[in-house]
């Protein structure tokens, strides 16, 4: 099955995303450390976050493609709550967050945006995620409605805009196992919302 990077904007929509690979031959392990880097230089000089996101994703593949453990290193998922999470690089005053997570088979997250761009590469199975969009009033300031959904698979690279609202539902019979990387969150702006009441909290 072929791969694919997405791009999914602040409104919802999900795109096909033209990210330009440089073809180079790996005279040795493209290691995490390198990998942070080259993450921390784009992060300085460049401040436009589609522009970034556009530039860390062939850095997220080449790292995947090149560091096997990091497809091997997770926690199975919590039996009372359907997701385990692995923080893989923690470091104070480098508010990067770096990290493996896992879906039970049939778990389903809350709906929520991040507060800050996000990368969620799919290393094992197939999840599917539901997008949506603000559609705000005067009476119901936190309003959202769906936008679109897309099923992807094992190998696709996801790449979030910082006010995108998504949540994810993991399918078939076997957990999804993903490396997820986000910048540095804004927690004022990062929410779960309940579509029923028309309401925000924060996430």
């Amino acid at each position: 099955m072929t791969w694919q990077d997405w791009l999914v904007t602040n409104e919802g929509q999900c795109l096909k995303n033209e990210v330009v690979y440089q073809n180079e031959e790996l005279q040795r392990p493209y290691r995490l450390y390198r990998f942070l880097t080259d993450l921390e230089d784009i992060l300085e000089r460049v401040k436009d976050d589609r522009e970034r996101l556009n530039l860390i994703c062939p850095l997220v593949r080449r790292l995947l493609n090149s560091s096997e453990w990091l497809q091997m290193n997770y926690l199975l998922p919590d039996p009372e709550t359907g997701w385990s999470v692995l923080m893989l690089y923690d470091e104070p005053d480098f508010p990067i967050t770096v990290q493996t997570v896992v879906w039970a088979p049939g778990s389903i997250s809350p709906i929520h945006n991040h507060g800050t761009w996000g990368i969620v590469a799919l290393l094992s199975g197939q999840e599917k995620n539901t997008f949506w969009q603000r559609s705000s009033s005067s009476e119901f300031p936190d309003r959202i409605e769906p936008v679109s959904d897309r099923l992807f698979n094992s190998g696709d690279i996801l790449c979030l805009m910082p006010d995108t609202i998504h949540h994810l539902e993991a399918i078939g019979n076997e957990p999804t196992i993903s490396f997820n990387l986000y910048g540095e969150t804004n927690y004022n702006q990062r929410f779960e919302f309940d579509p029923i009441y028309s309401t925000a909290k924060n996430f």
